[in-house]
């Protein structure tokens, strides 16, 4: 059963807003913006950094040498976005990093030609980011996130760990997350064949999150899916508190939720996405055009189960399902 570790983020210095490291006598630094979709000092968050800083360094760029990088973070609030993104192009960036849908539409209205590097962004054609995945045209390019379908494999997983779930309720901010209804098709093509109803309810603050949840409580074997929502994301501890106080199996497009007490999560890898997004800034800033570089997909997906959840559900969880998991919490 393999474990992982999360790797803090050591060693790096973040370039704050008005103070900016001037560039050493007779070199040029570029510069990169970056708005990260969690709080700052969210361990996951930091764990982004982490996986974009080391990657930018095997490439050859350097904050002591030849960059200087400065972060933003919004914990899914849309209007912070908005104004984050102003701060980051004020500060004359040479490209931009940014994290999730309403950081992307905030950064689109304002960076002009500023080229923008997307991580982790659903449906990106549809959305109007790009023309095509294979040729996204403008200057967006970057990295997409789950296909449709998932919205069923995260139902069967449910189902898988928590066989007598009989009604599932799909949580989501549509404001920080407009696209998450995208999944929900492939929800209801499963309700059938795994005998369950699907419920959808919309959260846009604190308080519709616990009133939801409580809500999904007070149904016979209920159970719930967080949907990929930055919103949803940046509250983890707080949604893993409430969802444990009703006694309710979720799973979670997330899988840190499992370190704040959930009980299943499954979806892809973003520290890697990160670190992979560093190869598109190290192109655009030796002369590519993001209109030439495809927009790609996810390639490391996560499963991870938390047995003490679990067992305060008085659920079993089957050897074939934990030998699937990427990280087990005992």
């Amino acid at each position: 059963m393999r474990r992982r570790e999360f790797t803090g983020f050591v060693g790096w210095t973040i370039v704050g807003w008005p103070l900016l490291v001037h560039a050493q006598q007779g070199q040029s630094k570029k510069r990169i913006g970056v708005l990260i979709a969690r709080p700052e000092n969210d361990p996951e968050g930091e764990g982004y950094i982490t996986a974009f800083h080391q990657a930018l360094e095997q490439l050859g760029w350097k904050s002591s040498h030849n960059v200087e990088i400065i972060y933003r973070w919004t914990p899914g609030d849309v209007r912070l976005a908005e104004a984050l993104a102003k701060e980051l192009v004020a500060a004359g960036p040479d490209i931009l990093v940014i994290n999730a849908t309403a950081g992307v539409i905030a950064a689109r209205g304002v960076a002009g030609t500023i080229p923008i590097v997307m991580v982790a962004v659903a449906d990106p054609v549809a959305q109007g980011f790009v023309h095509s995945l294979e040729r996204p045209g403008g200057s967006i390019t970057g990295f997409a996130v789950e296909e449709p379908e998932m919205g069923a494999k995260w139902v069967e997983l449910l189902k898988e760990i928590a066989p007598k779930v009989r009604h599932i309720t799909a949580i989501y901010n549509p404001n920080s997350s407009p696209s998450a209804g995208m999944f929900l098709p492939a929800m209801k093509n499963v309700e059938v064949p795994l005998s369950f109803e699907l419920a959808v309810s919309q959260v846009r603050t604190e308080d519709d999150l616990e009133r939801a949840i409580t809500i999904a409580g007070g149904q016979q074997e209920g159970g719930l899916v967080f949907l990929p929502d930055s919103f949803t994301s940046s509250h983890r501890d707080m949604i893993a508190n409430l969802v444990a106080r009703q006694g309710l199996p979720a799973i979670y497009s997330t899988p840190a939720f499992v370190k704040s007490g959930g009980l299943i999560g499954y979806g892809f890898d973003r520290a890697d996405i990160f670190r992979r997004s560093a190869g598109y800034v190290d192109l655009i800033l030796k002369g590519e055009k993001p209109s030439q570089l495809p927009v790609q997909m996810p390639t490391k997906y996560e499963l991870a189960i938390n047995l003490r959840a679990a067992k305060a559900l008085g659920l079993s969880v089957s050897p074939t399902l934990l030998a699937r998991a990427d990280e087990v919490i005992e």
